[in-house]
């Protein structure tokens, strides 16, 4: 099962349950006055259960019948760590003249954590992921995100992608906010996978880029690389700071492309993770390509229609 946000036929939006990313996937729905932030004040025995409760009530569409949704809202954050495999690592020195921060905080006990984007500011399958126009060298960072509600459990994951200028980044470790934080910087998959429906074993995360038909770019790893516990990473985003509508955090990518490669515009960007799912935007440039953010954070039907197979 996938929970998922969604407007409906008569322009409400609701959450539900999806039972796959298909056009003819039934779609279950959750109490009327749910929002996904009301989920994540649950604890985990208590979300469970609403969503098993929902899971056997009988279908009311099919996803192909809604519009899909970035499954946040509410006051959740989207968070994300950096540094978390060794490739990482590497990139991040051979791009940076400051290389010594990347060496030190990989092996710091204390995790690199910085702020991505509120829930408004996000896009999801199908819509597009932005290049800054200020900056030569922008890449996609593949990533598992953990759901976390505001008990700091894991509680869902999702696939990301934390959209990087690595030029900006690299001239200066200072100015990462602007080379992590722009329209069209963070995308979330459209369905939350459940945490105790997952295996817990290592998952692959592949990278995919096509580019005027043709395949530029195609890696994968697996998060048996990943260099810290999920759950210090959650520990250390919760110290001292609430987050009552719970938070996501994106892991961290170990996949970065050859320093001589950069997105364009017209490019298309895959990500799957076993298990969770699947993640794919068509890359655009400049903040003029992603206006409709703004009106969509009051009517989310201003968001570009997404047809699904």
């Amino acid at each position: 099962m996938l929970i998922v946000r969604f407007v409906d036929q008569y322009g409400d939006v609701r959450i539900g349950l999806a039972e796959a990313m298909r056009a003819d996937a039934p779609l279950r729905v959750y109490a009327e006055q749910l929002k996904v932030g009301s989920l994540l004040r649950l604890a985990t025995d208590d979300l469970r259960e609403l969503t098993e409760r929902t899971a056997s009530t009988g279908p009311v569409s099919a996803v192909g019948d809604v519009q899909l949704l970035p499954p946040v809202d509410g006051r959740t954050e989207i968070w994300a760590a950096g540094v978390t495999y060794q490739r990482s690592r590497e990139a991040r020195v051979e791009e940076s003249t400051e290389q010594s921060v990347y060496e030190k905080v990989y092996d710091a006990q204390r995790p690199e954590l910085f702020f991505k984007a509120l829930p408004w500011r996000v896009v999801t399958d199908g819509e597009p992921i932005a290049v800054r126009a200020d900056s030569p060298l922008n890449v996609p960072e593949p990533e598992l995100a953990v759901v976390v509600n505001r008990q700091a459990e894991i509680v869902g994951y999702l696939v990301a992608d934390d959209v990087s200028s690595r030029s900006i980044e690299g001239e200066n470790p200072l100015y990462l906010p602007q080379a992590k934080i722009y329209a069209g910087s963070c995308a979330i998959s459209a369905g939350i996978r459940p945490a105790w429906e997952l295996p817990q074993t290592a998952l692959t995360i592949r990278l995919t880029i096509t580019r005027a038909g043709e395949t530029v770019f195609d890696e994968s790893i697996t998060t048996a690389a990943f260099h810290r516990k999920l759950t210090d990473l959650v520990d250390y985003l919760f110290q001292c700071q609430p987050f009552p509508d719970g938070a996501v955090l994106s892991t961290g990518t170990g996949i970065v492309p050859a320093i001589d490669f950069t997105l364009t515009a017209g490019d298309t960007v895959r990500i799957d993770v076993d298990e969770v799912g699947s993640l794919t935007n068509p890359v655009v440039a400049g903040i003029e390509a992603l206006d409709w953010l703004v009106d969509a954070a009051a009517d989310p039907r201003r968001r570009p229609d997404v047809q699904l197979s």
